[in-house]
């Protein structure tokens, strides 16, 4: 039982950021070669899509994590543990302060509008979307080095 949670932690964890990076190195790059109109259509389209799911995940992933810190309480590894999940805390309320209202005013965008400040925002949230991708490998290590150290 612990070994399939931890299974299923690891594996959520690690295709969530996989999708995280996914977006920053294959997607957006696609998308800054778009003409203005495609780029905006497309670009609400995924905003829209990853600005419902997205926040499911990273709560589920909490929760996960959570859990692995309660049933780990016993072992070794449990300070790492602790870390991923105070990580994963700090990422949840820097997206939900800095690059949630960005994503949600990109859905609101008019068709052929991501130009000008528009896009100088979109450019501010792929930034912002590194530091948040690089937050999240540390979180995913530090519960690796929790799990593995026990």
């Amino acid at each position: 039982m612990i070994l399939s949670l931890t299974l299923f932690t690891a594996l959520s964890i690690a295709l969530l950021v996989g999708t995280e990076f996914a977006v920053s190195a294959f997607v957006n790059p696609v998308l800054w070669k778009l003409d203005v109109s495609a780029r905006t259509d497309a670009t609400q389209r995924f905003a829209a899509l990853l600005g419902k799911v997205m926040p499911i995940w990273y709560a589920l992933d909490l929760l996960l994590l959570v859990i692995e810190a309660f049933v780990e309480h016993h072992r070794r590894g449990l300070p790492e543990i602790v870390a991923a999940c105070g990580i994963w805390i700090a990422v949840i309320l820097a997206s939900v302060l800095w690059l949630v209202p960005i994503n949600n005013r990109m859905v609101q965008l008019s068709p052929g509008s991501l130009s000008g400040p528009a896009l100088r925002e979109h450019k501010h949230w792929d930034a912002l979307h590194r530091l948040r991708i690089l937050a999240l490998c540390l979180a995913f290590l530090a519960f690796l080095f929790g799990i593995f150290s026990s």
